[in-house]
């Protein structure tokens, strides 16, 4: 596959919108930052709910030359291109410091090593311009003791033989495919992804020929729904991503307000609210019947950027939600209430498109 740095005019060829990709492109200009290429962009250790049971984690988000498709125009929510290095690729010799680093901060903060290694890149792992096949190799190597490993792409590049340095160490594997929303028409005129909900079933078979799964990630609220419209589409999403063969996992997470993104212009505007926390637990309550493991992690919380409520009950919703994510008991969510539960359903009654947000 070709290393050569992606151009965002032949890439965006007949993908996504032209204006959302330009209007993006505008807003991305803005960035006057600049990161180092041997410095991950965030690491920390956690908790996660796996097919096998919960289990420690260490989440590794690795600092690229950024999502092809973002440097294109890209995703109407999505700033972590922002954060990236700028020209477009980082060397081999310099993610593998970023892996150290990250495995230097887990020897500091944890007694062992976690079970469970997931590798973001804010773009697509699987890509080869992000990460070259010597260094993703290399990271199946590092990580062949583990237990379980998650890498993100794309569905474009999810294919059975790059999975192999992985499964071919023994671990179990899973591919975390950004897709959004299950809705085809909500992918491309809310978020701007290119790529249909069939190219997602694709993904997972193609997963599945190399004996991995799928973990689904979706977006609550992306601009341009209301709240009901946001809260009806992820009960559908989460429905049709657990009747596909090789999904066992559907995150879904609300969207927050990024920088240098259209979804940040909105909400300056005041064309956008972040959603409701109590809407993530109702999709969450409402869809424990499905056959997948149902998460989410609403990045944020109880800020204006974040998903919230009225400020005094948003950390024992979040909370509930966090303990949601690790038991999957629906009765959690019996154990906080709040008066503004009343707005929320007022907003949820009457709040439509074309007169949004009803409440801030």
């Amino acid at each position: 596959m070709s290393t050569e740095e992606p151009s965002p005019e032949v890439y965006e060829s007949g993908r996504g919108m032209d204006a959302h990709n330009a209007a993006m492109r505008e807003i991305r200009s803005r960035r006057d930052e600049t990161y180092d290429p041997r410095e991950p962009t965030r690491v920390w250790l956690d908790e996660d709910n796996t097919p096998d049971g919960t289990r420690r984690s260490l989440t590794i988000i690795l600092n690229t030359g950024g999502c092809r498709w973002a440097r294109a125009g890209g995703c109407t929510m999505c700033g972590y291109v922002a954060e990236s290095v700028e020209g477009g690729s980082v060397s081999h010799e310099d993610l593998m410091t970023q892996v150290e680093k990250c495995l230097d901060h887990e020897a500091d903060d944890a007694d062992d090593p976690a079970p469970l290694v997931k590798i973001y890149t804010s773009g697509s792992f699987l890509d080869e311009r992000e990460v070259p096949a010597e260094t993703r190799a290399a990271i199946g190597e590092t990580f062949g003791d583990r237990e379980r490993i998650v890498v993100e792409s794309l569905p474009d590049f999810v294919d059975a033989d790059k999975l192999a340095d992985f499964t071919g160490q023994g671990l179990a594997t899973d591919v975390a495919v950004g897709l959004e929303t299950a809705t085809d028409r909500v992918r491309h005129d809310c978020v701007n992804k290119y790529f249909d909900f069939a190219d997602f079933e694709a993904a997972c078979a193609e997963a599945r020929a190399a004996d991995a799964g799928v973990k689904a990630y979706l977006l609550m609220k992306p601009p341009f729904l209301s709240e009901p419209e946001a809260v009806a589409d992820m009960k559908s999403s989460v429905r049709r991503c657990a009747a596909v063969e090789g999904c066992h996992t559907v995150s879904m997470n609300p969207c927050n307000v990024q920088r240098y993104t259209m979804v940040e212009d909105l909400f300056h505007d005041g064309g956008y609210r972040a959603p409701w926390l109590w809407s993530v637990a109702d999709v969450l309550e409402s869809t424990t019947d499905t056959d997948a493991i149902v998460v989410s992690d609403p990045v944020g919380h109880g800020s204006d950027r974040g998903a919230h409520n009225c400020g005094d009950c948003d950390d024992d919703v979040q909370t509930a939600i966090k303990d949601f994510d690790l038991r999957q008991d629906p009765s959690v969510f019996e154990q906080v209430s709040c008066d503004c539960e009343l707005t929320w359903e007022a907003v949820m009654e009457r709040e439509t498109s074309y007169g949004m947000p009803l409440a801030r």
